[in-house]
C-alpha cells in the first residue's frame, strides 16, 4: 500500500477478511517491500496481493524508497499464488526538492509536501519497468496473474491530475503485453487502480487461485 493506492487496497483487504483469510498490509517504503519478501521466502504467506509495485520504480531510477534487486521474485520461487499490479508505478520518490539529483531537474514533479517529492516517470521507464514486472512475474511456478488498471496506476495518475500521462502508461501496458509469458494471466480492466470494482477483481482473483 501507498497513500495514493489506499482505497484499491482497503477495499481489497475487506474482501479477504470477509473471506476468512487473516491479511498483512505492507507500506511500499522500501522496508515494507523487503519484510513481504522475508515473509514470503519464510513459507508464512499463503497468497500475494502485489497492489503497489511502486519500489520497482525507485530501484529503476534511484529514488529513495527502493526495496532492493529481489523485489517482486518471492512468491516465484517460492510457489505461492500471486496477483500483481502496477499500483504508483507513475512516480519515483525523493525527499525535499533541493535532494533531487540534478540530471532531473526538467522533470515533471508533484511536491507532496515538504520532506516528500515525487517525480514522473517517463514512457521509456515505463517501458522498462512493464518489461522488468514481465520477466518476474513469468519467472513463478505458481498461478500468477497481472491486472492492469486502464485508466491510471494512482490517485495522482488520472484524467485531470498531476501525473495523468495517457503515453506513459499506454508504452507500460504494451511492454507487459510484448514480453509476459503466456502462461501468466493478464487481465486488462477499464478501471482506475482506486474503483472499488478494480479491487474487488483483485481480491476475488486471488481468493480463486487460493482456492485452487
Amino acid at each position: 500500500m501507498f497513500g495514493v493506492t489506499t482505497p484499491c487496497v482497503e477495499a481489497a483487504r475487506k474482501v479477504l477478511e470477509s473471506a476468512g483469510y487473516e491479511v498483512l498490509v505492507f507500506h511500499a517504503t522500501g522496508t515494507g517491500g523487503r519484510t513481504m519478501e522475508g515473509l514470503i521466502r519464510d513459507g508464512l504467506i499463503a497468497g500475494v496481493l502485489d497492489i503497489t509495485t511502486t519500489e520497482l520504480a525507485d530501484e529503476l531510477v534511484g529514488g529513495v524508497l527502493s526495496a532492493g534487486p529481489d523485489r517482486l521474485t518471492a512468491a516465484a520461487i517460492a510457489g505461492v499464488p500471486q496477483v500483481v499490479s502496477l499500483g504508483a508505478l507513475d512516480m519515483v520518490n525523493f525527499g525535499p526538492r533541493d535532494t533531487v539529483p540534478e540530471r532531473y531537474k526538467e522533470r515533471l514533479f508533484y511536491q507532496h509536501n515538504p520532506t516528500v517529492t515525487l517525480m514522473r516517470t517517463t514512457p521509456e521507464e515505463m517501458d522498462r519497468l512493464g518489461k522488468d514486472i514481465a520477466e518476474r512475474t513469468s519467472a513463478s511456478s505458481s498461478p500468477t496473474c497481472v491486472l492492469v488498471p486502464l485508466r491510471g496506476v494512482s490517485a495522482i495518475d488520472a484524467e485531470g491530475k498531476p501525473f495523468w500521462w495517457p503515453d506513459a502508461d499506454a508504452a507500460l501496458f504494451q511492454s507487459l503485453r510484448n514480453w509476459i509469458a503466456p502462461y501468466v494471466e493478464l487481465i486488462e480492466l477499464d478501471q482506475h487502480i482506486n474503483d472499488p470494482a478494480f479491487a474487488e477483481a483483485c481480491a476475488r482473483k486471488l481468493l480463486a487461485m487460493m482456492g485452487e
